[in-house]
């Protein structure tokens, strides 16, 4: 199975910027994408369609805001919006899709950067996701969580972890929340394949951050313990700029 995760920050934009045309040069079974800032209607689809891939999106209430989406080259058995928690699932933050016994969740977990009280929110969803998969991981053992997590888990992840450590994203709190989701024997898909590499997904559009490398890996793909012995590749495509992150691609051999 190929996979690819990717916070488009909107994907109207993205596919005005050739996200279809990239993908039809990639042999790739499931999209992912966080950030659509779109109703499902209000995407025109026929592009994504004449590849091959099924859409299916929970968007938020508020328009133009958050937002996540699966392309599914195969049918899903099952696909699920949402968590059943009213105050995550109006922000449109998560999907669910059952393929035979493996789980794929998508996530677009909040960002803090805009203040105390979204921080607040954050740390509540952080809470609230880690019970709802522990209680999902009970029943669908085999499962992923990709998505894009904003937390930069360890100094490899950050361009400049000195000069962050009081920035959301990258916060005491922040980063102990990661090494408890890494313990509870779910994997850092990308770190395992890849312990010592220094990349990253997301660069701030100011300053030519993204020209000079000066970024944040805030992108996972998480894998349960069963997948462990799954795992094939897990890389950071850069070459795809169709927004401010790039796409985390996960290769699972099942």
């Amino acid at each position: 199975m190929k996979l690819i995760s990717y916070n488009v920050n909107g994907i109207r934009a993205a596919l005005k910027k050739g996200l279809a045309e990239w993908l039809a040069g990639e042999d790739i079974d499931i999209v992912a994408i966080q950030e659509t800032k779109a109703m499902i209607e209000q995407v025109d689809l026929s592009e994504l369609e004449a590849l091959g891939y099924t859409a299916y999106f929970h968007s938020a209430e508020k328009k133009g805001y958050s937002g996540v989406a699966l392309l599914c080259k195969q049918q899903p058995d099952m696909v699920n919006v949402g968590t059943g928690i009213d105050w995550i699932d109006i922000e449109g933050r998560v999907i669910r899709a059952d393929f035979g016994d493996l789980t794929l969740v998508n996530a677009y977990f909040p960002s803090g950067t805009s203040g105390e009280e979204r921080q607040a929110i954050k740390y509540k969803f952080l809470d609230a996701m880690y019970d709802w998969i522990e209680e999902l991981k009970a029943k669908r053992p085999n499962l992923i969580l990709v998505g894009d997590y904003n937390i930069a888990h360890t100094e490899i992840d950050i361009h400049n972890p000195k000069s962050n450590k009081k920035t959301s994203g990258f916060l005491p709190e922040e980063r102990a929340w990661m090494t408890k989701w890494f313990e509870s024997g779910m994997i850092d898909a990308y770190r395992h394949l890849n312990p010592e590499e220094q990349t990253y997904s997301w660069w701030s559009y100011r300053a030519g951050a993204r020209a000079k490398d000066k970024g944040w890996r805030i992108d996972y793909a998480s894998v349960s313990e069963p997948l462990r012995d799954s795992l094939v590749n897990c890389t950071h495509r850069k070459d795809a700029v169709h927004s401010d992150h790039c796409p985390v691609f996960l290769e699972l051999d099942l």
